[in-house]
């Protein structure tokens, strides 16, 4: 509140009024927002006063954030609706395109183009358009062939960067994802007529019914059967937007058919291990994400990887890792607690599946090191280790699994640990 612009309280006698479109607004740009808080911010409001201009914001904060990531939503809407301005000419610029010069422009923060959606939606269009000069004949035609179309660039947007239709239209994109897996080869067997090898069992038996003749050699071999995909995401404050993503995904790979996973179970932790694998087989995605999210009650809060992984480890690894299962834990890996324990879970669950793949959204940047401890521990006992930042991130997660020898940048990683 300290570095905003003086703002000018509406003096109209319709302060009740502006704090209900404040809170459309505020609903629009992704806060849920019910009717009883409205209610509530009215009466903090004529409660607390106009004494000063901050009092004013952290009473509406108090009504209406409930969460840490809204935080920055909240400013971005304030400064608008309350008409900062400068404020307004700034958000303007991020949804009208400029003609801009070869310097580098600064990119939107990861709520501001959901602010400016919120409040600017239209504008663009009541705003006077460009006219040719008279008399000019010459018309100019881009070709756009290697333009990168929208689907393309939404593949490869940070998902914290996406404005709220992008996000839906993501959403869609992460439904039509598919994650198929080869079949394990069993230890058991089935009958084949052109099976490698002769079925003793089946060809003595046969040869009782011709008086203990042979006359044909039964045939046999190896049965297969479908791996477990095991999902452990981490729903903390710092990977809030990436788990809401990973969890559509996830959604969408439990409930269709031939992709030949055998079962798949989720669990997602913050400061607690919480199984919502009954909730992904709502054929609806937004219940069951519902569900999920009122099941999971430490979504946004705090990170205890290792203490969670010593619950899934104990609680449920021999039930659901069993017959080779797969295992993706998405995390970023900052974790406060003592890294020996985490390093022994990580080995533990390491030993018990049969692939571990950690999807690491802080991959996306380019200059990605593993300084923090956290990650130093974990790093060691994975079989790949990849991002998830986006669309394009979560579909190369079939080349990951399909492959044996892939190691994404685990080996990179690796070599920056033991030159430290």
């Amino acid at each position: 509140m300290a570095d905003y612009a003086p703002l000018r309280l509406p003096e109209d006698g319709k302060l009740s009024h502006n704090i209900t479109h404040f809170a459309r607004a505020l609903r629009k740009a992704g806060i849920p927002i019910g009717t009883g808080r409205v209610v509530d911010a009215i009466r903090a409001v004529e409660a607390a006063g106009f004494s000063a201009r901050e009092d004013f914001f952290w009473t509406l904060h108090a009504c209406f954030v409930s969460r840490p990531e809204q935080r920055s939503v909240f400013g971005q809407v304030f400064r608008l609706f309350w008409r900062d301005p400068q404020y307004l000419e700034h958000m303007m610029s991020l949804l009208i395109p400029a003609v801009r010069g070869v310097q580098e422009d600064r990119r939107a923060d990861a709520a501001e183009r959901r602010a400016a959606e919120a409040l600017l939606d239209g504008a663009e269009d009541r705003l006077p358009q460009p006219t040719e000069p008279e008399g000019q004949a010459d018309q100019i035609e881009i070709d756009a062939t290697t333009t990168m179309s929208q689907e393309e660039r939404l593949k490869s947007l940070d998902f914290e960067q996406m404005t709220t239709d992008e996000v839906a239209q993501a959403k869609r994109m992460l439904a039509r994802l598919s994650l198929p897996v080869k079949p394990l080869t069993s230890r058991r067997s089935v009958s084949a007529h052109a099976g490698a090898q002769i079925d003793l069992r089946r060809t003595l038996r046969g040869s009782l019914r011709q008086g203990g003749e042979v006359t044909r050699l039964a045939r046999k071999t190896p049965a297969t059967r479908w791996p477990n995909l095991v999902v452990i995401c981490d729903i903390s404050g710092s990977m809030s937007q990436y788990s809401r993503m990973v969890l559509h995904f996830l959604h969408a790979v439990a409930n269709r058919k031939g992709q030949g996973w055998a079962r798949v179970h989720g669990f997602t932790f913050g400061t607690r291990l919480t199984n919502i694998t009954r909730h992904l087989r709502n054929r609806d995605v937004d219940a069951a994400l519902a569900r999920a999210g009122a099941e999971a009650q430490d979504w946004a809060g705090g990170t205890r990887i290792g203490a969670c992984l010593h619950d899934f480890n104990r609680d449920w690894g021999r039930r659901v890792l069993g017959q080779g299962a797969v295992v993706l834990l998405i995390t970023d890996g900052l974790d406060r607690d003592d890294t020996d324990t985490l390093a022994r879970e990580m080995e533990r669950l390491h030993l018990s599946a049969r692939r571990l793949i950690w999807l690491n959204p802080l991959l996306r940047w380019e200059g990605f090191a593993p300084k923090a401890l956290g990650i130093r521990a974990m790093l060691p006992h994975v079989d790949s280790f990849r991002a998830s930042h986006s669309i394009a991130s979560l579909a190369a997660l079939a080349e990951a699994i399909g492959r044996a020898d892939d190691a994404g940048e685990k080996a990179r990683l690796m070599r920056a640990i033991s030159g430290a």
